[in-house]
């Protein structure tokens, strides 16, 4: 595959480093014989890293804007490993190389998709959703996309919801003059209602950016998920995020249901769940984003 023109040649000392890391996790040497440039990705540089001992996934950005983006990628990775319950590409070595901040993965072959494979990515989710812990949020700060993402904990979900998740994406927008003057109280109306409109539910392990362009189908025929945007969360949060774009197929859902149902009235919450991921697409992307989240607001506040 070409090298997309966008994307800078790899620099020396970094084949270099990622042939050392290599050879560490192999236990033998190992040399790269072709770094291709992946196409694709908005946020990282992509490669496919060509060795005697098969191919390596790359991910690299720059390690002045974003010194911590791919260790807490990789912690988010191997998170969602530890639970058991989906395939994520195996972790091999991150870090940086002079002004380069790199992640190493398993490379995953893709394959088309089986016919029982919408039913197992359901199952093998709802299975990740029994991952628990004692309050929301996470030990450590990450990232969706490449905004920064808090992750303090807090024992009630609305209070997570709200200070950790759409305060600070509604600041930065605010603070950007994505959104108007007025915003920030239409949210702040939605707020008083939170606790009541959200089922109580233990805090569930989350991919927490669930969406079909990050996950494959691998040659087994099985999901394979990665770039997470990990934390204990409402598990609605994933459901939802699965259906901003148009949705997964149907079995997804059903089977999901089968495994660990749903309190009422989810659909319903859809759109209450995805005002998070639209401010960050407001925060990123700005446009017609704006205008879905006003209309969320005017249904629900």
């Amino acid at each position: 595959m070409g090298r997309p023109s966008h994307i800078m040649p790899l620099h020396g000392s970094l084949v270099e480093t990622l042939s050392e890391r290599l050879s560490d996790h192999l236990g033998r040497p190992v040399d790269i014989e072709q770094a291709d440039g992946v196409g694709g990705g908005s946020i990282n540089d992509a490669w496919l890293l060509h060795t005697e001992e098969g191919p390596f996934f790359l991910k690299t950005n720059n390690a002045d804007r974003f010194p911590s983006l791919f260790e807490a990628e990789a912690d988010g990775l191997e998170r969602l490993r530890a639970a058991k319950a989906i395939r994520v590409p195996q972790v091999i070595a991150y870090g940086e190389d002079h002004d380069t901040t790199y992640l190493l993965l398993e490379h995953v072959e893709r394959s088309l998709q089986s016919a029982a494979f919408w039913s197992t990515f359901g199952m093998q989710l709802a299975q990740l959703h029994r991952s628990t812990d004692k309050q929301f949020g996470l030990e450590r700060d990450n990232y969706i996309g490449n905004l920064k993402q808090g992750n303090t904990q807090r024992s009630s979900w609305s209070e997570f919801f709200v200070q950790q998740r759409l305060e600070p994406q509604l600041k930065l927008a605010r603070d950007g003059r994505k959104v108007d003057a007025a915003m920030p109280f239409r949210f702040e109306r939605l707020f008083h209602q939170l606790d009541r409109l959200f089922p109580k539910e233990a805090p569930a392990l989350l991919h927490g950016d669930l969406w079909s362009g990050n996950f494959v189908c691998d040659r087994t025929g099985s999901p394979v998920v990665f770039d997470p945007a990990v934390y204990y969360g409402h598990r609605e949060m994933d459901l939802a995020m699965s259906r901003l774009f148009g949705g997964f197929d149907p079995a997804f859902y059903t089977s999901y249901q089968e495994a660990f149902p749903l309190e009422a009235g989810w659909e319903e919450r859809v759109d209450l769940c995805n005002l998070y991921p639209l401010l960050v697409h407001v925060n990123l992307f700005g446009g017609g984003y704006v205008a879905q989240v006003e209309a969320i607001l005017a249904r629900f506040s």
